[in-house]
């Protein structure tokens, strides 16, 4: 079995993983970065992106169901687990692919959609968070790009949805079939005209 620190990342130097970059100042962001390492994706091998910056006050609000989850599936994995102390955490590739879902829900979120967003996100088994994720940094999966598609369909998803804004489709009155054919002109009508 390969050792593991933090959240089940790999001890081996270069391996792929992500990591959680959490500053010493209460009030900073954190940020969410993937590392590809030396053994990662051969395009992307050496390069760190980062995935999310989130505000503190939503971390704080989504942190620990996130460390409980993970923790109790390394635990049933016979690995050590993690917990978020300030500098560099690093996480399991999975793991990490799982916790940007999260963040990327929350960082259109109150505080209080946090709980909620929390809630719907344990509910969902790790697959279905792959799932999430693959579709969702395939558009918008830089720190940068939090009001593309499936980066806000995420937060639509998985809050409660009394915040969100949308529109109203409003319905055009529906036509009897004797005007749309009054309406809309024929072959016919073009050849009498002498258009054709």
């Amino acid at each position: 079995m390969s050792r593991t620190t933090d959240f089940g990342a790999p001890t081996e130097f270069g391996i792929h993983h992500y990591y959680v970059e959490i500053p010493a100042s209460p009030r900073d962001a954190i940020g969410i970065f993937e590392d590809f390492g030396f053994d990662g994706d051969e395009a992307r091998r050496e390069t760190v992106e980062c995935r999310l910056v989130l505000a503190r006050e939503l971390w704080t609000k989504i942190r620990d169901d996130a460390r409980r989850d993970f923790n109790e599936r390394l635990k049933k994995n016979k690995q050590s687990t993690g917990s978020w102390t300030t500098g560099k955490v690093k996480l399991d590739r999975f793991l990490g692919r799982e916790l940007c879902v999260l963040g990327w829900a929350a960082e259109h979120a109150s505080p209080e959609e946090c709980l909620v967003i929390s809630q719907k996100w344990l509910a969902l088994r790790p697959e279905e968070r792959w799932w999430l994720y693959s579709k969702t940094a395939s558009e918008a999966g830089l720190d940068n790009q939090s009001d593309r598609g499936w980066r806000k369909a995420l937060y639509c998803a998985l809050s409660d949805g009394t915040n969100i804004k949308l529109e109203l489709k409003k319905n055009t009155k529906t036509k009897n079939k004797k005007q749309e054919q009054q309406e809309a002109p024929s072959l016919f009508d073009f050849i009498e005209k002498g258009d054709i």
